[in-house]
């Protein structure tokens, strides 16, 4: 599984590095709804959290759905613009001006991104706007989703004006609250790395930027495609005829272990990457590599070497007599944990000992809580 960018024929120079103040909100407004995600955040958000107005904090609960379990990509509105250079403003107040000049069918779509995830179908979905059955589908999955799903959607469709309105101005409340000082902090340090990674691409490549952005991306030898490794299943392109070639990364503090892709039909793409992640998450394993090694544990024998080889080295026949069962049928289960990269073997004069890999198969739990929210 993965998300793939073309980048076939783009220009280096639109390629592009920045901080981006909406999209950062976002995030913050992720962490203050999901703290359990970031444990490094702890303080920031127990703090804040504690800080809030109560009734900005009642507000902000009648729309957690657009930060809490996916991300809305009205927090990028310079994807969805057309014309202009395609980059975040420099401050929360343009790019809020920027989400404005979203036309309501635009806004109302990334907006209900929430409860209705096909529209990052290709080929998209007519506008629930001014078609009743895509107006029935988005209130039917809004439903599902739970009562303030359906109120907001209602709301959203019916007086979309209004909620453009309430939605700036929850916004700038955040930003007077808490966001401003917040960004104060954390903007120097976004700037630097994108300048960094502006330099890394000029000096040595697009794979060598990609490297120090994630371990989860990576661009073939042609350099015509960008994959993410993520646990999703979509393409886009940077060349879009439409809206101008461009494809844009921004750094996060407030988003590891989360890496966004921006694909929508008919948006810019853009990459949100985490900045500061922590040690173990350094060099994260792929989704394909996570899924063999669970699917190798998975089984009760190999389970039960495992016991034996977290203990001690053990040779072949010592684990066939050990478990009473033949050597080759010990070989076959060995070949699997080997594959999955959760054993290693060494020579021992004439025998091979296998002993289990304990730091990669205590890695199994974080890359696991990675793989899924990533």
């Amino acid at each position: 599984m993965s998300v793939t960018i073309d980048i076939a024929g783009l220009p280096a120079e639109r390629i592009s590095f920045t901080p981006s103040p909406l999209a950062e909100l976002c995030m913050a407004l992720h962490a203050l709804s999901q703290p359990a995600h970031h444990p490094a955040l702890s303080s920031w958000t127990t703090a804040t959290s504690a800080a809030l107005d109560p009734c900005l904090a009642d507000r902000l609960l009648e729309g957690d759905f657009m930060w809490r379990s996916s991300f809305a990509d009205i927090f990028m509105p310079f994807a969805g613009v057309s014309g202009g250079a395609g980059l975040p403003a420099a401050t929360l107040a343009e790019e809020l001006d920027v989400l404005d000049r979203l036309d309501d069918e635009r806004f109302v779509m990334a907006a209900l991104e929430h409860c209705w995830l096909a529209l990052y179908d290709e080929g998209g979905w007519p506008s629930p706007l001014t078609d009743p059955a895509a107006r029935a589908r988005a209130l039917e999955t809004a439903a599902a989703r739970g009562p303030r799903q359906l109120n907001f959607s209602l709301r959203l469709l019916d007086d979309t004006a209004a909620v453009r309105v309430w939605m700036r101005r929850l916004l700038e409340d955040c930003d007077e609250a808490f966001f401003a000082e917040t960004w104060k902090r954390v903007e120097p340090g976004q700037s630097a790395d994108a300048r960094h990674k502006t330099e890394l691409l000029r000096r040595k490549g697009l794979p060598a930027a990609l490297k120090e952005v994630s371990g989860a991306l990576s661009v073939d030898e042609g350099r015509t495609t960008i994959t993410a490794d993520k646990m999703v299943n979509g393409s886009t392109t940077a060349t879009d005829p439409r809206l101008g070639p461009g494809l844009v990364f921004i750094p996060t503090n407030f988003g590891w272990p989360h890496l966004l892709v921006l694909h929508a039909p008919g948006w810019r793409p853009v990459v949100h990457y985490p900045l500061g992640t922590p040690e173990l998450a350094a060099a994260p394993g792929s989704v394909e590599l996570l899924q063999r090694r669970m699917e190798a544990l998975a089984h009760p024998l190999r389970m039960m070497l495992c016991r034996s080889l977290a203990r001690a080295p053990y040779t072949t026949s010592e684990l066939a007599t050990v478990h009473g069962i033949t050597a080759p049928e010990v070989s076959r289960h060995l070949a699997v944990l080997k594959k999955a990269g959760l054993i290693h073997t060494r020579r021992q004069g004439r025998y091979a000992q296998h002993q289990l890999d304990l730091p990669a198969v205590a890695r199994i739990g974080s890359d696991f809580i990675e793989g899924i929210l990533r």
